[in-house]
């Protein structure tokens, strides 16, 4: 018998000293790195997931968020490869930013292809929305979870616009995505592509005359106050958000670590979206009593932007997938109203 015991006390001391090496791989801080800060939802969703797998961890994994790209000097464009990479260990990202990196991720660019918010859903939670997650895998990344940062408005300081012919010659501030800058000259607009940074001081001199952003972010950053006193509702796309973490990283978690940290996000994700399109109502009539003037396309009047851009998807179709692009197009014209 005390062979016997001794040999099960070896190889209880085993399991536990193997478990508390396993956590002892684990780091102290675990960065996350996002675009936005918690005054905006992009920021609160991190803030979400940090907080709930701070609860369901008993504090066993530290996450600290590094907001507004400082991770990587503030180019947020730089935030995949930096993440594929090991030098930032998680993210919530936005589908435009990883772009570059995850040609798949130029579908939500697409203009005009999700009218409403059952068209974004229809997206991210069938067929097209695992074959994006599949394709972030593939490129070093492990995705966990949809978030949202909101349909991006146009703005502008001239003229209400509710047709093509209103962005002629008008200078756009677009993100650094090549995509952007081809539906707008399809417009017939003069498209700037800078920094966040540099394009509040080059609305606020006239450099350029509009930009485009969802309207937590026109009102959180006041772009009323910069000379933006027309904008108009056009949902021309959506910028979905994605909670992720470096591949090296997540091979690094125990599976049950693992079922943690992505529960957690798909939680923070679902709030933080909820809690996105519940606000909208309120924002729009805040802007509204700021005097900006609000112009709502009518479906005739947006049917004439669809025509307008219908360039942009002969040209980016094969770059993005045909067969991904028709069955998002398929998911938004079979959703659930």
């Amino acid at each position: 018998m005390s062979r016997r015991h001794a040999f099960l006390t070896a190889i209880a001391t085993g399991m536990f000293l193997f478990s508390a090496a396993s956590h002892a791989q684990y780091k102290d801080e675990y960065t996350v790195s996002t675009v936005l800060p918690s005054a905006f939802p992009w920021g609160q969703a991190a803030d979400k997931w940090v907080e709930l797998v701070n609860e369901r961890s008993e504090g066993r994994i530290n996450m600290k968020i590094y907001s507004n790209s400082q991770l990587v000097s503030g180019d947020q464009t730089k935030e995949f490869s930096a993440m594929r990479s090991g030098l930032i260990d998680m993210a919530v990202g936005s589908t435009i930013n990883w772009s570059p990196q995850v040609p798949e991720l130029n579908l939500f660019s697409l203009p005009f292809l999700m009218p409403d918010y059952a068209a974004i859903d229809a997206i991210t939670q069938g067929e097209a929305g695992e074959a994006i997650f599949a394709a972030i895998k593939k490129r070093g990344v492990t995705p966990l979870a949809w978030g949202e940062n909101g349909f991006r408005e146009l703005s502008n300081s001239s003229l209400a616009i509710d047709e093509p012919a209103d962005l002629d010659g008008l200078k756009i501030r677009v993100v650094g995505s090549p995509l952007f800058q081809d539906t707008f000259s399809a417009l017939g607009a003069n498209p700037t592509q800078m920094s966040w940074a540099d394009a509040k001081p080059a609305l606020t001199t006239g450099a350029v005359d509009g930009q485009e952003n969802p309207l937590s972010v026109f009102d959180v950053a006041r772009i009323d106050q910069v000379g933006q006193t027309h904008l108009t509702r056009w949902h021309y796309m959506a910028d979905p958000l994605v909670f992720a973490i470096s591949n090296r990283v997540w091979d690094q978690f125990s599976p049950e670590d693992q079922a943690l940290l992505k529960q957690a996000a798909i939680d923070a994700g679902q709030w933080e979206i909820e809690k996105s399109r519940s606000e909208v109502d309120g924002i729009l009539a805040t802007i509204k009593e700021r005097g900006v003037n609000v112009t709502e396309l009518t479906p005739q009047q947006r049917d004439a932007f669809i025509e307008a851009t219908h360039s942009v998807y002969e040209k980016w179709t094969p770059r993005i997938g045909e067969d991904l692009v028709r069955q998002a197009q398929d998911a938004v014209s079979n959703r659930n109203p």
